[in-house]
């Protein structure tokens, strides 16, 4: 599980456009978003890296 903190991500929009970026990276990816805590949850085989790389991307570089 690939849990990444993502401070930008404030309201649906975002939290769609997260959902979909982390689609583009694994279509079979499961994904959990908790808005109120800005978090996202990845079931995937593929590696954090480039999760973190794609939503940096799409503007919603994850918190170190």
């Amino acid at each position: 599980m690939i849990e990444l903190n993502l401070p930008d991500m404030t309201c649906g929009h975002c939290a769609s456009t997260v959902a979909k970026t982390v689609a583009l990276v694994d279509p079979a990816a499961k994904v959990e978003v908790d808005l109120d805590s800005k978090r996202v949850k990845i079931q995937s085989a593929e590696d954090r890296q480039d999760f973190a790389e794609a939503l940096t991307d799409a503007g919603y570089p994850p918190a170190q």
